[in-house]
């Protein structure tokens, strides 16, 4: 198979009957550059000739840019102006499933294929040869005097124990010039070294013994290991509730993909979690896999890359955009906590790595285990209508057991003023502190307060360049725009009519419910887990492990809490606003605040003492929390997959989110209104298109978005007929249409 046509946006598909083409001296070629461009460009092979799926440099214009060979080319312009492949690169080729996943994906998504190609290379010097190359690394010299930039250097490096960085690297990343990494050099705090530029990955040793497991983790082990010896593709959902210890299952899967001499990836929905699985991985198979996400540096990212090519990396631990690497023989994709909301990219490419990682799997025929004690809706009508395989893990490992559900009516134990904690819940945490146990606060709101008031004109303290509420973050003595990003200091005085003294914080989040916790329990040691703590890796490493060995007896946290941490003495966990997640006209509300309380709560008793989850909340009588309470997931999720079957939304409908964004309103309200009036070819094909209505924040970094919904029947192709759409309106330069196949949020 090869790709044939030339205007990207059309590409597709042909099948020719020809083996993976080698192309001669001289002969035309098609080559895909990761420039914004809109097509296949055509150059002349190099001497020696050039291999179909060549990593390539050509010339473009004054420039040398990175490229694939796609195929032939077309041979439409004059061959003496056209010019040669300048370098063929020292890596593997693109494998030709590589090219078609990148296609479908394109495809699906609605994405320039020059896009798709950014996102299959992103690590640092590919183009550099293989060659040896000068890193620095923390030495054992003292420097003759400390002052905040060295600190800042040290604690790069001690954070990152053990890894090498470029010196530019390392003075961008500790904010610094780079004559601070020279001074350091000359006293010996740092020490220069050459080292080859890419090595391979220590080998896997999947004959390591695993932890003895118990007959049901044994079984599902079996069943995994048995789809992956069949060499075909397989996807399957291993359900377990929390604690069964669904991860030691699928790392015997992971074990028998080596055995067979394929390569593995493990997809974690947070760089947070990377650090314990790594140190699981380690006891399992002798030595720690390949890692890729932000938190690594551009060495080990472009060793990553180069080493996953020529199947120098067995196993890949990383987040969503490791499904991208140049597997060379990818045998098994785990998706780890597969429910996640952090698996969906909402900004360049739009995909649901989940979804992507089924796809790429059936292209290669490897295996997908979809990991989670509270599966997506999706994935659990795919397992019920038969297409993924399921496997259950109903209990909990050795003698511990699923915690007690309890809700506590805040309309009867109401609230003092200014308070969050409930009576009843306060009585439990104590009792808890007298038996040396922990608790679990958990509020899923970042922050000290979601909203500063002015309580004399009634000024709620926004955003300057967004259609958003700054929150207060009194640990860092700012407020913060939480779309863009943006600081200012917490005012003495109304911004607006100028009062002083009535600025008040209103609501509470995780730092307000620490310093009520502090009030309330002053004896207890709280520790609070927010992913704006500014916490490294390590840092939030450690910290868990103190939290885990009982060196603290309140936690205090979001979410972040909630994604397969172990704390044995955690025995109480109480969620304080049951509510916040079922509000707004979300469809996913009810499945994402089942999933998240069902999360928290499983965090309790996961040793030899069992726990109890409290939920406060103004509506026990609500589907969703009435359904916590009772245990009745299955119950939940058929009345769920009911009401979304009846208004022919996800999974049984096709759906997609177009927002307009531009900095200037009128501009950007005539474009939707446009695509409305010329959206005639979508309603033949049986969809709907809702809107243009503005986006529940309509305004983001200065530029205003205008939302449209398209609804469509699930059997219809829906892509094409919106590809047409779009190629329907030529935008003005400063207007942005982005369009989301299946989205997972509508802000």
């Amino acid at each position: 198979m090869l790709y044939d046509e030339t205007p990207l946006g059309n590409t597709r598909l042909i099948e020719t009957g020809q083996t993976r083409g080698f192309y001669a001296q001289g002969a035309l070629v098609a080559v895909l550059t990761a420039q914004p461009l809109d097509r296949f460009l055509d150059y002349k092979a190099p001497e020696g000739g050039v291999m179909q799926g060549a990593y390539v440099e050509v010339p473009l214009g004054p420039r040398k840019v990175l490229g694939v060979v796609w195929g032939a080319g077309e041979g439409k312009f004059d061959p003496a102006k056209i010019r040669k492949i300048s370098n063929v690169l020292d890596v593997a080729p693109m494998r030709e499933e590589m090219q078609i996943f990148l296609q479908k994906v394109a495809d699906y998504t609605l994405t320039p294929m020059t896009a798709m190609l950014r996102l299959a290379t992103r690590a640092p010097g590919l183009t550099n040869p293989p060659s040896m190359q000068r890193v620095v690394a923390l030495g054992s010299g003292q420097p003759d005097r400390m002052t905040p930039a060295r600190e800042k250097v040290l604690a790069v490096l001690e954070e990152q124990e053990g890894q090498h960085f470029m010196p530019s690297e390392l003075a961008q990343m500790a904010g610094v010039t780079p004559s601070v990494i020279k001074g350091l050099v000359k006293q010996g705090v740092i020490v220069e070294l050459e080292t080859p530029r890419d090595v391979p990955y220590p080998k896997l040793d999947p004959s390591l013994p695993s932890k003895t497991l118990t007959p049901s983790q044994a079984s599902a082990a079996t069943q995994l290991q048995a789809h992956l010896q069949t060499g075909a593709y397989q996807t399957t959902l291993l359900k377990g509730v929390t604690g069964s210890g669904k991860t030691e299952v699928y790392l015997e899967a992971v074990a028998e993909c080596l055995r067979q001499g394929r390569q593995a990836l493990v997809l974690l929905p947070e760089i947070a979690l990377t650090v314990e699985f790594l140190d699981r991985f380690e006891t399992r198979f002798g030595r720690r896999p390949a890692e890729w996400h932000s938190g690594v540096t551009m060495t080990e990212r472009r060793r990553c890359w180069r080493m996953v090519g020529q199947g120098d990396a067995q196993v890949v631990v990383g987040a969503r955009s490791s499904l991208y690497l140049p597997f060379q023989n990818l045998g098994l994709i785990i998706v780890d906590e597969e429910h996640d909301t952090s698996y969906k990219q909402e900004d360049g490419v739009f995909y649901s790595a989940r979804d992507m990682a089924v796809m790429r799997a059936s292209i290669c025929g490897a295996s997908v285990v979809l990991a989670s004690a509270t599966p997506s809706l999706e994935t659990w009508v795919n397992a019920k209508a038969g297409k993924y395989t399921r496997i259950d893990l109903e209990k909990r490992f050795g003698a511990a057991e699923l915690p007690d559900m309890c809700a506590i009516d805040l309309r009867e134990d109401a609230l003092e003023t200014g308070r969050w904690i409930s009576s009843t819940l306060v009585s439990q945490v104590n009792a808890r502190l007298e038996l040396g146990e922990q608790s679990l606060l958990f509020l899923n709101r970042r922050g000290y307060a979601p909203l500063t008031v002015c309580r004399a004109c009634g000024e709620q303290v926004g955003c300057d360049h967004c259609d958003a509420r700054m929150v207060e973050h009194r640990f860092h003595a700012h407020l913060m725009c939480h779309q863009c990003g943006e600081t200012k200091p917490i005012p003495e005085k109304c911004p607006s009519c100028g009062v002083e003294g009535r600025m008040a914080a209103v609501g509470p989040g995780v730092e307000r419910l620490a310093e009520e916790a502090a009030d309330r329990f002053p004896d207890a040691r709280i520790s609070v887990l927010s992913s704006d703590m500014s916490l490294s890796a390590r840092a939030l490493k450690s910290r868990i492990a103190e939290i885990a060995n009982g060196e603290a007896d309140i936690i205090i946290g979001t979410q972040l809490v909630a994604k397969g941490h172990n704390f044995p003495l955690l025995t109480c966990v109480g969620v304080i606003d049951c509510d916040l997640g079922l509000q707004g006209g979300d469809l996913r509300a009810a499945e994402r605040t089942f999933q998240l309380i069902r999360q928290v709560a499983g965090r309790a008793g996961r040793a030899e003492k069992k726990g109890v989850a409290y939920l406060q909340t103004h509506q026990p009588e609500h589907p969703v929390i009435k359904a916590i309470i009772a245990g009745e997931e299955d119950e939940f999720w058929q009345a769920e997959a009911a009401s979304r079957e009846q208004a022919g939304v996800p999974p049984y409908g096709r759906m997609a989110g177009i927002v307009i964004t531009g900095p200037e309103l009128s501009v950007v309200s005539n474009v939707a209104q446009h695509l409305v009036r010329t959206s005639i070819g979508l309603r033949q094909i049986g969809a709907e298109v809702y809107g243009p209505a503005p986006a529940p924040i309509a305004r983001v970094r200065g530029k205003h978005r205008i939302r449209l919904l398209v609804k469509a029947p699930k059997g219809v192709m829906l892509q094409p007929a919106l590809a047409a759409w779009r190629a329907g309106i030529r935008l003005p330069n400063n207007v942005r249409m982005n369009i989301d196949i299946d989205p997972q949020s509508f802000y």
